[in-house]
């Protein structure tokens, strides 16, 4: 009877334990979810994550912070979440540099893109554009090319630094047609655009949303445009696989990602807020203003992207023999 009563007992307070742990993953989320955008205040990462905090607060019921951790190519912030609690109270603004590039170029890199995190969904792409600056003799693809082979390592293109994003999707270019251009890094795409714009380097490749208002003044001339579309503000300047080049899939992402072994359940209802907060008319416009386009995937599909990204970068990263330390 001792024994009866005191297992009943026994069982009695594992109830009581467990049934508040299973309630408080039933309600999730409970508390204010954190969105480490792992790059400055200001940039595009930075407002793309900010934009969607905003939303996905709104759909699951709960603040979402934004905080920038930025440093090191966003390996900073992107290994804080790495090593958070999978609970998913702590995200990753993961970018084609956290989850992409950086794999390739960096030696010690302080996680794995792909099995050190939940992907959630993919949030936007956004083209690139190859673009020279004014006085460049070359106005349209036909004749940027014609001049780039004839004068094989004569001209020069800037990136913001190097081993980042757009000096890899310069270098994949080069890989795919053989011109030979010089590479010029600088310390951000400020700096490499301005050099640009007034004439110390001939051309750059960078995303639509960084050029597009320096294109629009006539400071930059359009030549190419990485992206799977023609672009409504330039429709005359073709797309890669106009010029023969379909495989060029240079289009720059955000995405939003958790550490690796985020429960199914609170994986589900994070996907689902946010895809229901990006499909938002108010909030696609508010990414068409900045040159990108949603996404909205799911968790697989992403997890796609991160791992052929992963791969393709690491070929081009072996042909333009990029390591960063």
């Amino acid at each position: 009877m001792i024994r009866r009563h005191f297992l009943t007992a026994a069982g009695l307070a594992f109830a009581a334990v467990a049934l508040p742990a299973a309630a408080a993953q039933d309600s999730f989320p409970s508390r204010p979810i954190t969105l480490v955008v792992p790059f400055p205040p200001g940039g595009t990462s930075d407002v793309v994550g900010r934009i969607f905090a905003d939303a996905l607060s709104r759909e699951i019921g709960q603040t979402v912070v934004v905080e920038n951790r930025g440093g090191a190519g966003g390996t900073i912030g992107a290994r804080t979440v790495a090593s958070a609690a999978p609970d998913g109270y702590t995200l990753l603004l993961g970018t084609s540099s956290t989850n992409g590039t950086n794999s390739a170029v960096y030696k010690n890199l302080p996680y794995d893109a792909v099995k050190d995190f939940t992907p959630i969904t993919q949030i936007i792409r956004v083209p690139g554009v190859i673009a020279a600056t004014k006085s460049f003799p070359a106005k349209d693809y036909e004749a940027f090319v014609k001049l780039v082979k004839a004068s094989p390592g004569k001209f020069s293109y800037a990136s913001s630094g190097n081993g980042g994003a757009t000096h890899m999707a310069m270098e994949y270019y080069k890989s795919l047609t053989g011109l030979e251009i010089m590479h010029v890094p600088y310390r951000g795409t400020g700096p490499a655009l301005n050099d640009v714009m007034a004439g110390q380097v001939e051309m750059i490749w960078d995303t639509a949303a960084s050029s597009m208002p320096h294109i629009q003044s006539g400071a930059l001339v359009p030549i190419l445009v990485a992206g799977k579309e023609r672009l409504s503000q330039i429709p005359n300047v073709p797309i890669a696989a106009d010029v023969g080049l379909a495989e060029y899939d240079a289009e720059m992402w955000n995405g939003v990602l958790g550490p690796a072994g985020l429960p199914a359940d609170v994986l589900a209802k994070l996907n689902a807020a946010a895809v229901k907060a990006l499909a938002q008319p108010e909030v696609r416009q508010r990414y068409a203003n900045i040159g990108a386009y949603v996404i909205a995937d799911t968790p697989d599909e992403f997890r796609e992207v991160v791992t052929a990204d992963v791969e393709k970068w690491r070929k081009v990263a072996e042909f333009a023999k990029i390591s960063v330390d």
